[in-house]
């Protein structure tokens, strides 16, 4: 579980009663979709031509753009974890990365799930005793790629959220 019980405004859009602008959604998109594309090879690795991750990160880029819509993004991004679901080890962090990613589009606050999927990639992928190193290069890649507009946003996110996402912020 990667949502908190209880839904931070700062995440909701404007219109459903948040704070969230659509700008900032849609940079939100962008960095999960970022953060899952980085570890996408470790993925792709061992299912080549299972596109549904790829598809998810395309989506919601698409959806960013404003070029399909919300629920497109969405149900591509149901489609990645399935992908993931039938994986363990770091492909199948890989790929609920890109679906977690896609999801955004409909619930900002996936962003966090997308960058904590992909540190898990990516210390799964590592040997255990580099595991955590590799964890925090992943994580510092993914801080360095934060827009300014969302840095403040998203970096106290990782704070309180940081439990329920397996710690992979610290």
């Amino acid at each position: 579980m990667i949502l908190p019980k209880v839904r931070d405004p700062r995440f909701i859009t404007v219109r459903r009663g948040g704070t969230l602008t659509d700008p900032d959604h849609q940079l939100l998109a962008m960095w999960a979709a970022d953060c899952a594309e980085h570890v996408l090879h470790l993925f792709e690795s061992v299912q080549p031509s299972d596109l549904r991750p790829r598809q998810a990160i395309a989506q919601v880029r698409a959806w960013a753009r404003g070029e399909i819509r919300m629920s497109e993004s969405r149900a591509a991004g149901g489609h990645a974890m399935a992908a993931a679901r039938v994986l363990s080890g770091a492909p199948r962090h890989a790929a609920f990365a890109a679906g977690q990613a896609a999801v955004v589009a409909h619930v900002a606050a996936h962003e966090l799930g997308a960058a904590a999927y992909a540190i898990k990639a990516v210390q799964a992928a590592a040997p255990a005793d580099e595991a955590e190193g590799a964890g925090r290069i992943e994580c510092r890649w993914q801080r360095e790629q934060l827009p300014d507009a969302i840095r403040e946003l998203v970096l106290d996110d990782q704070r309180l959220r940081n439990e329920i996402c397996w710690s992979v912020f610290d």
